[in-house]
């Protein structure tokens, strides 16, 4: 054999080498599943809503998964790994620590439902350069220079600065008439003062809106009736809610409909997902509820009809709702990030997050369809819906692209 015969076959040796061992190589380097991490209030007074995010982001899992998993991965499948924030921000930082110690092949998450809780975990995340993504209201979550932390909900300022606005187009479009009067009833804890404010501060007037009441209460409520026969007297056209708590809200829609003031008379507009739950509906019956409002960052719309009952069929929930579905496109967003990808990598998945800019997919479970953040992090044109509770349920009113039935307004 001469020298050139033999270099030649060793060549030929080495190639057929590399083409052997390269298809390993990927086969080990593209896992057969992919973790994601959940990290939600799962006992304590918050659980209820955390419990109700796991079950839709458990279904969004499962739909992923028994739809080929991640097709750019070779099918990888999703594994949701799941962390109980319990009932404060020391637990739950402490729960974020042991997720990112226990799970280093983690690709993003998301959670924590109460913002006080998403502000102590993504302290944690944002070290471990962990892609989050997080339904949670305050400003602060996405106002301190994080690169890895993502709000899918209007921040709650923009949510104040928006409702009135809001309501007013929803009753003129109703009713045909522009409301002039508004009474104020919540409680004092910090997230309703703060809520409150713009209304308070230049809202109500940039609106044409005369403050005939101004009711604030210290949680827990025992009584409402003196709150309520104040509002009664000064006659205003529409009334904005801010209590925090399931209880509360009973005791408030019982008193209004005891003086005769339920919403086909008054308007009523609350805020926030307890007061689309179905322990309401137990609590104050479904007369008592007919007709009132609720501002919210999300809700399936009429395009999530099959979804919804696939839900309820599944979990014997009574709807699907807020927390649930925050929960369910998610786990999409990050799957579209994978796909994008194509490697199990949380740097490449934020960057992946970070480039979004959807009107497909997972866009359509927004109210507005576009699934896109910007520099700090927060969804850009995120805006909140309502939903008004008709026949014993919470349905999609507004917008127009998530509505399922007209508005109830009184016309007189």
């Amino acid at each position: 054999m001469t020298d050139f015969t033999r270099r030649a076959s060793v060549g030929l040796g080495l190639a057929a080498g590399v083409a052997t061992l390269t298809p390993r190589r990927l086969r080990a380097q593209t896992p057969a599943e992919v973790k994601i991490a959940m990290l939600m209030p799962l006992s304590g007074p918050w659980a209820r809503q955390g419990i109700l995010e796991r079950m839709g982001a458990r279904l969004a899992v499962d739909d992923v998964n028994n739809a080929g998993g991640i097709k750019s991965m070779g099918g990888a499948k999703l594994k949701l790994v799941e962390y109980d924030t319990q009932d404060s921000a020391e637990k739950a930082k402490d729960a974020a620590q042991r997720m990112v110690a226990q799970e280093p092949d983690l690709v993003g998450g998301f959670g924590c439902w109460l913002s006080t809780f998403t502000l102590a975990a993504t302290e944690v995340t944002e070290r471990a350069a962990l892609p989050w993504l997080t339904l949670s209201y305050s400003d602060l979550i996405t106002g301190r220079g994080f690169k890895h932390v993502f709000q899918s909900s209007p921040t709650a300022d923009r949510q104040a600065e928006e409702e009135l606005p809001m309501i007013m187009e929803i009753a003129q479009k109703a009713s045909g008439k522009k409301p002039t009067k508004v009474a104020f009833l919540g409680d004092n804890t910090a997230s309703s003062v703060s809520f409150m404010k713009p209304m308070r501060d230049h809202e109500a007037k940039d609106q044409g809106l005369k403050i005939v009441a101004d009711e604030v209460y210290t949680p827990p409520l025992t009584d409402a009736t003196t709150l309520v026969q104040h509002i009664r007297s000064v006659r205003p056209d529409f009334v904005v809610l801010q209590s925090t708590n399931v209880p509360d809200d009973k005791l408030l829609v019982d008193k209004f409909a005891e003086f005769n003031l339920k919403s086909d008379r008054l308007p009523k507009i609350g805020s926030g997902g307890h007061w689309a739950v179905p322990e309401l509906l137990k609590n104050a019956g479904p007369e008592n509820l007919e007709g009132i409002m609720v501002g919210l960052a999300n809700w399936p719309g009429k395009n999530q009809a099959d979804l919804e009952k696939r839900f309820i069929a599944r979990t014997g929930e009574p709807w699907f709702g807020h927390d649930s579905i925050f929960g369910y496109v998610h786990v999409l967003i990050l799957k579209e990030a994978l796909e994008r990808t194509g490697v199990a990598d949380r740097h490449k998945v934020n960057e992946a997050i970070h480039a979004l800019d959807m009107t497909t997919g997972p866009a359509l479970f927004f109210p507005d369809g576009h699934l896109k953040y910007d520099a700090a992090g927060r969804r850009v044109g995120a805006k909140l819906c309502v939903v008004q509770w008709r026949d014993a349920k919470p349905v999609p009113v507004y917008p127009a692209s998530i509505a399922t039935r007209e508005v109830l307004w009184p016309k007189v």
